[in-house]
């Protein structure tokens, strides 16, 4: 299970549905670990869970093809590729001065642009199908756009849900996946132990408002909340450790835009986040606390959603809700590529003509790093040229 994973966090370019394909080719195709109804189904519930979806994928079939120790590898395999490249990538950054090098941080501020969004395109066209997620999306990024902060997407987020128990009645269920060895009290426990860091963390993180603790609560709180894809992490992150004070926007949008270059998961931006913070004394330490607390909380679901949403996903209110949820999903990411994505990286027509062309190369299906290179070697040669 560790080789397999590894192979796939050393060559899955491309975001969270190309993985999802690398792993279908993979696990079902090749391998024949499991059926492709039974991968359809994880894939499914995933989907409606927060979390890294590719990821909580990867984790439950190591746990059905071998265990819990087969769930830690499929996890390890598949993370630690991006994971260190993007410590490495923060530990380097601090050293890299000179107009080049700020070049190349412009444009993966350009790549940020592009990559969320394509991400807000897919994600409208698959969680808004119909007028009452569309108003519930527009209602979201309207008070994002008129308040911002943490808060207001903590707002938004329960908006939806009860939007969604209004408007969207008629989703439909939600197939539970194959057996895995989840037993329900393990699976109640999962769900406790999520609820109780998601609680506790907090309280915590106030008797030391920048040590590790905090910053655990900062990834974990963003890991929790993150529905329909791991593009919405950009503005639960941001909005947490820039005014904050944790991170720049500039550094911020730096390692997001580097964070599409890597294989792997696009969580692990939590590596270089946490490496690259202002406040602690240990880049490898920080960049550890980051990359366990943002996946904890998805991995927790998961292992409760498995053995219980089965049960759940029969009542409509719960269904309904879920899709409110990742209907507001879609409105704050179109409030984050606005408000900082667009107005920090795109300075004036030649910014917005390479990030129309990375556009197009997104929607030919080129992969992500094809664009860093773009986007960074356009930026590059207009200093070179000045």
């Amino acid at each position: 299970m560790l080789r397999t994973s590894l192979h796939l966090g050393l060559t899955s370019f491309g975001g969270p549905l190309a993985h999802l394909g690398h792993f279908e080719r993979t696990y079902v195709r090749r391998l024949r670990w499991l059926s492709g109804e039974d991968y359809s189904a994880l894939v499914a519930l995933c989907q409606v869970l927060p979390g890294p979806s590719s990821s909580q994928v990867g984790f439950l079939i190591g746990l059905y093809r071998a265990g819990w120790s087969g769930a830690l590898a499929a996890w390890l395999g598949f993370t630690l590729p991006s994971a260190l490249l993007l410590y490495g990538c923060a530990v380097l950054s601090a050293h890299a001065q000179g107009p080049i090098a700020l070049a190349v941080v412009h444009g993966l501020k350009l790549v940020a642009v592009a990559v969320v969004a394509q991400a807000l395109w897919s994600m409208a066209r698959r969680l808004c199908p119909d007028r009452s997620t569309a108003a519930v999306a527009l209602a979201a990024a309207a008070l994002l756009l008129l308040f911002g902060g943490e808060r207001t997407q903590l707002a938004a987020l329960a908006a939806g849900a009860l939007g969604g128990i209004l408007l969207c009645r008629h989703t439909s269920a939600v197939s539970a996946g194959p057996p895995l060895p989840v037993r329900r009290p393990v699976a109640w426990l999962a769900a406790a132990l999520f609820a109780l860091l998601l609680l506790a963390l907090p309280l915590l993180s106030a008797l030391c408002p920048h040590g590790y603790v905090a910053l655990a609560e900062v990834f974990y709180r963003a890991g929790a909340l993150v529905f329909g894809g791991g593009h919405v992490v950009l503005p639960l992150l941001r909005d947490a450790l820039v005014p904050g004070g944790w991170i720049s926007d500039d550094g911020f949008l730096t390692g997001y835009g580097l964070a599409q270059a890597m294989p792997g998961p696009l969580f692990t931006v939590a590596a270089y986040l946490g490496a690259a913070n202002a406040w602690t004394h240990s880049p490898a330490l920080a960049a550890a606390v980051a990359v366990v607390f943002i996946f904890l909380p998805g991995l927790l679901i998961a292992v409760a959603g498995v053995a219980l949403w089965g049960s759940l996903a029969r009542h409509a209110p719960v269904r309904a809700a879920m899709a409110g949820v990742n209907a507001a999903v879609v409105g704050i990411l179109g409030a984050a590529l606005y408000d900082p994505v667009w107005i920090t990286a795109v300075r004036g027509a030649a910014d917005a003509g390479v990030v129309g062309a990375a556009l197009l190369l997104l929607a030919s299906g080129k992969a992500p790093l094809v664009v860093v290179l773009l986007c960074a070697g356009c930026s590059v040669i207009r200093v070179l040229s000045a």
